[in-house]
């Protein structure tokens, strides 16, 4: 008799486990699904503008071939080319912003809040010159043209600095889209290979889930990683906020303030500032920036309102961005000496964290094979959101109601 109730005690207890595992399995689905048709439109949007932009500097030069020179900047290229700037645009008096390119394309500058496109928000005034530095080839605003567009909707779903927050939390819910999708595939003990398997089936709806079983698992890495670099760049005051409390705070350059001037003084020449600046010791054995990567230029603000300096922008060789990497190094426009560096590589994991975002985020970190690798998880995105909707339609058919079917 004792035996006979245990066993039925041992029964009662699996089917409660098995009918809870149901239960589980069935609101994760639930939860998938509905997730997957409320973000599905705008989700595709992002990630197949975000795929294209994986290449839009290549785009862009290939939409302007004009762009494209036959040598390279030097040194003594800036001090032409901020002097065609300053001629070319006088009420310009704030600091132009130039990019080192290490390839053949049209010398890029950059010159942020113009009072043309003051109500547009984020709208710089883009400048290219030749390599020489001597002529304009080009001048549009950011936004303007397709790839700086594409970036927009990528980034801000073109409402400006609400959209950027927008998207960030449409991050968070993907991601928890993904780890549903997941877990309501998860499959039992002993049935991994039946769940892997592509059937041979004849129905169009098993057809359908097997095509987005097999997609999303091939996926599901990549887009984590996709999806959780692009929270973190879409959020950044939550993500500091986060770095710090498992971490240490995140820090970031000082803002240098000093005497404001009243007169114009002699500025030295970029190639001067530069010839300087690669002389900080950066690197822990006390090595200097002479063989990293200069990427970018900040001339001085020439409108008297602050201490004038420049910025340069190196990569060292822990950073992973060649881009837009974290080492800055001012130096002040009058003496020519160095007066602050920051580099974030010497401020913990949190900073080292946040340096490897946006290389990961469009890829460059891994070189050719990771960018075009996103760009198939973007072109996946819309196909898995095509293949769900696809079949929640045929199977919730005109009249059933789609939530008891799913």
């Amino acid at each position: 008799m004792e035996l006979v109730l245990a066993k039925n005690k041992n029964h009662v207890a699996h089917q409660g486990s098995t009918l809870h595992s149901f239960s589980f399995r069935k609101y994760t689905r639930r939860l998938h699904l509905w997730l997957g048709l409320s973000l599905g439109v705008l989700l595709t949007i992002i990630c197949l503008s975000g795929a294209m932009l994986v290449f839009y500097v290549e785009i862009d030069t290939w939409l302007h071939p004009e762009l494209e020179r036959s040598q390279l900047a030097t040194d003594s290229s800036w001090d032409s080319a901020l002097h065609t700037l300053n001629n070319t645009y006088p009420d310009k008096k704030g600091p132009w912003r130039i990019e080192v390119s290490d390839s053949k394309r049209a010398m890029s500058a950059r010159y942020y809040n113009p009072v043309e496109t003051r109500s547009e928000g984020f709208a710089p005034l883009m400048v290219w010159l030749s390599n020489d530095g001597l002529s304009v080839l080009r001048e549009d605003y950011w936004g303007h043209y397709l790839v700086t567009w594409l970036y927009n909707l990528h980034y801000t779903l073109l409402f400006g600095e609400i959209g950027t927050i927008v998207i960030g939390y449409i991050g968070l819910a993907t991601l928890l889209l993904l780890v549903s999708g997941l877990v309501s595939w998860w499959p039992k003990q002993g049935q991994w290979h039946r769940a892997l398997k592509f059937k041979r089936r004849r129905s169009r709806i098993g057809l359908l889930y097997d095509w987005h079983k097999i997609l999303g698992l091939a996926s599901v890495i990549p887009l984590l990683l996709l999806v959780a670099t692009g929270v973190m760049l879409s959020l950044p005051q939550e993500t500091n906020k986060l770095l710090g409390l498992v971490f240490s705070p995140v820090q970031t350059t000082s803002k240098l303030s000093g005497v404001v001037n009243t007169t114009i003084q002699h500025t030295v020449p970029i190639s001067a500032a530069i010839t300087a600046a690669r002389q900080a010791k950066v690197a822990k054995n006390g090595a200097d920036l002479l063989q990293s990567h200069l990427a970018w230029i900040q001339t001085p603000d020439n409108s008297l309102s602050a201490q004038q300096f420049y910025t340069f922008r190196f990569q060292i060789p822990e950073d992973p961005s060649h881009r837009f990497p974290n080492t800055f190094v001012h130096v002040d426009a009058h003496s020519g000496q160095i007066i602050n560096i920051f580099s974030a590589w010497k401020h913990g994991p949190a900073n080292s964290i946040k340096g490897w975002l946006h290389a990961l985020h469009n890829g460059s970190v891994g070189g050719l094979a990771l960018r075009v690798l996103w760009v198939i998880c973007g072109l996946i995105v819309f196909a898995l959101f095509t293949l769900g909707f696809t079949r929640w339609r045929l199977r919730t058919g005109k009249n059933a109601p789609p939530a008891l079917k799913i």
